[in-house]
């Protein structure tokens, strides 16, 4: 099986942060007998995301993507998925009460933007 893992952040690009998922991952993947054939980076743009998906899909067997699932704006992975296969997201109700029920525990309130992470 060839994978690929594609990081997602332009926290990343940029070298803000260091990509210690991907290490980390295909260390684990190799023990299974994965082998890891390519690591990609792209930005927080939908296009490039999709552009990317497209690529590895054409190239690999097994995708792993690291990144771009938090609430703001520039998160974009679960989209640029859905795009690329074509499917509409939607809102899981129990999803939500996952995440209502988190906010209370932590006894902060629960923005609008925070509902994206309850769209599959």
């Amino acid at each position: 099986m060839n994978c690929e893992i594609i990081s997602i952040g332009t926290e990343l690009l940029l070298g803000q942060i260091v990509n210690s998922n991907a290490t980390y991952l295909s260390e684990q993947l190799s023990e299974l007998g994965i082998n890891v054939f390519y690591h990609t980076v792209v930005g927080d743009n939908l296009e490039r995301l999709k552009n990317t998906i497209k690529l590895a899909l054409s190239r690999s067997n097994l995708i792993i993507t690291t990144g771009g699932l938090g609430p703001t704006l520039d998160d974009l992975t679960k989209e640029a998925i859905a795009g690329v296969v074509n499917r509409k997201m939607i809102l899981y109700p129990e999803a939500v009460e996952h995440i209502k029920k988190f906010f209370q525990r932590i006894n902060k309130p629960m923005t609008n933007n925070n509902l994206r992470q309850a769209m599959f």
